[in-house]
């Protein structure tokens, strides 16, 4: 018998119980958890002042919650990561409006993950159809131009597309234990000339005085909290000219709620801090997500952001390590091109099929990107790169 599910959207996520969302969020990353997402909203980093209004869709069968879809109606595109302004602009320019616009996303965090939460035993493949009508009929009816689903697995990007929401590929790095027992391990499979380079970086750090530590778990406090925001500011200020998106108040309230959850890199000189940071995991994945300094160490950046998240991952046995997004300079360090995903659906149909052959002509682009970005990888050969395994840890 086809399983038929019923829809709501919520205003925020104080309309949901915190042990509701979990229960279903409970194999999902830190980003999806209730903790993260209510600190974003009760801290006002999120809301519609900051042009993020949410709209979560919780997913019933019978009485029964079991989904959950992190959504926002949205007035401006940043703060996403998928590039849309040139749709926006082209909008415009025929007197139509792409604002306000719809997105299911993680806001800040350009890191692929479930969006889609649902209890274990759904059958997704039936759920997918119902789900996608009725956002488009939310959309339909709220006017807004379109439905955007960000970071999202190749799995759901692929049940999307059947359902007509346009796959969009990009490319991040990342990288991966393959089983390494130690640092020396990883450095092992590079390539001389890249391992001496890597060496070189890691010492001219220590020859300028500087000590790098990593804090977690019970260790951090909020000092090293209220350290790390003050970096962030100053960063965001010197490449941006505003003081970031996320205020003091979301950092505080992540590390009373998810200590467990956040790892940060301090490092000082004659025991005064002068650069942090902030890493989020889980047993499967370390996510380096904001960095700072007070002021300008060669090579610090590499250090804090780079090679520590590496380390970590090998002392704690995590698989995984998304450093960011961006940065072709990542290769030359380890870092491995993968595809991310995004999908789209406009209201407008000859926007929607303009859209569609855009990203037929960008996506050879971007096949092309990944392939010459992996024929720079550091490894001395494919055959000792892969001795230790041609997956991650499980």
């Amino acid at each position: 018998m086809r399983q038929i599910f019923n829809f709501k959207f919520l205003s925020g996520i104080e309309q949901i119980d915190s042990k509701c969302w979990n229960d279903i969020a409970t194999n999902s990353d830190p980003f999806h958890q209730y903790a993260f997402i209510e600190a974003l909203e009760r801290s006002k980093s999120v809301e519609s002042k900051t042009g993020w209004h949410p709209q979560h869709l919780t997913i019933y069968q019978n009485e029964d919650l079991i989904g959950i879809l992190p959504l926002y109606t949205k007035n401006h595109s940043y703060g996403e990561y998928v590039f849309d302004f040139a749709w926006a602009n082209t909008y415009r320019e025929y007197g139509l409006n792409y604002y306000p616009k719809l997105i299911s996303a993680i806001p800040f965090t350009p890191v692929t993950g479930s969006r889609l939460m649902l209890k274990a035993g759904i059958n997704e493949s039936e759920l997918m159809p119902q789900l996608c009508k009725a956002i488009q009929k939310y959309v339909l009816q709220n006017r807004l131009s379109s439905i955007h689903w960000l970071f999202v697995p190749e799995s759901i990007s692929y049940s999307l597309n059947e359902q007509q929401h346009m796959t969009r590929r990009a490319v991040q790095f990342q990288w991966f234990n393959r089983n390494y027992q130690s640092y020396d391990d990883f450095c092992a499979v590079l390539t001389s000339r890249r391992r001496k380079s890597i060496r070189n970086e890691r010492r001219k750090v220590k020859e300028q005085n500087v000590e790098v530590e990593r804090v977690y778990s019970g260790s951090i406090t909020l000092e090293h909290i209220d350290f790390f925001y003050q970096c962030y500011q100053q960063t965001y200020l010197k490449r941006s000219g505003h003081q970031g998106y996320l205020n003091r108040e979301f950092f505080t309230r992540l590390y009373h709620s998810m200590p467990d959850n956040i790892m940060l890199v301090m490092a000082s000189r004659n025991d005064e801090f002068i650069a942090s940071a902030l890493y989020l995991y889980d047993d499967k994945q370390l996510y380096g997500r904001y960095w700072g300094a007070m002021e300008d160490v060669n090579n610090l950046h590499y250090e804090c952001c780079y090679y520590q998240g590496i380390e970590f991952c090998i002392e704690q046995n995590i698989s995984t390590f998304n450093p960011g997004t961006q940065g072709e300079h990542k290769i030359l360090r380890g870092f491995e091109p993968i595809f991310c995903y995004s999908n789209h659906w406009l209201a407008e149909p000859a926007f929607h099929d303009g859209v569609k052959r855009f990203l037929k002509q960008e996506d050879a682009g971007i096949v092309s990107y990944k392939k010459n970005a992996g024929e720079l990888l550091p490894f001395k050969s494919i055959e000792e790169h892969d001795s230790y395994s041609n997956t991650p840890k499980d």
